[in-house]
């Protein structure tokens, strides 16, 4: 499944590729997580619950934040098994910068299997959709906001 997005910020390019790779703003941000634990070298362990039509569960996920040109762009590995399926995603994450405000575009694949898969067949794209869009529109609101550490 093709996993093709863009998101306007209102928030200068250095701000958004913080808060983007921040892991508290992350944990908040990510719909469904339970718990997000950095394993070092830009890894972080998650647990996620989600649910697809009738089939709900939890699903523990690597995820792996590689190749970063920092304000620039970088790619998201995600592998994640749990009782409904597993998922697999990359993506590639690139800020645009454009002055006061920055686009991200998001371009990747993703696959689902198992359970989830084929009782959700027809709406998991529709459901992948819904979990990008809150997760940056939450991701927007971050970026929006005055940085409290500065």
């Amino acid at each position: 499944m093709d996993v093709n997005s863009s998101y306007h910020f209102d928030a200068p390019a250095a701000r958004v590729w913080e808060v983007m790779l921040d892991p508290d703003v992350i944990a908040k941000c990510m719909p469904g997580c339970e718990k997000l634990t950095p394993l070092g070298n830009d890894q972080y362990e998650a647990i996620i619950s989600v649910g697809v039509g009738a089939v709900r569960g939890s699903y523990t996920a690597r995820i792996t934040v590689a190749d970063q040109v920092p304000m620039r762009s970088y790619r998201l590995v995600v592998e994640g098994t749990g009782a409904p399926g597993f998922v697999r995603g990359v993506a590639h994450i690139s800020l645009e910068d454009q002055g006061e405000r920055t686009l991200v575009k998001v371009d990747g694949d993703a696959q689902v299997g198992g359970t989830a898969a084929r009782v959700g067949q027809r709406l998991i794209g529709n459901i992948n959709r819904m979990m990008m869009d809150r997760f940056f529109m939450c991701l927007q609101e971050v970026a929006g906001q005055a940085d409290p550490r500065s």
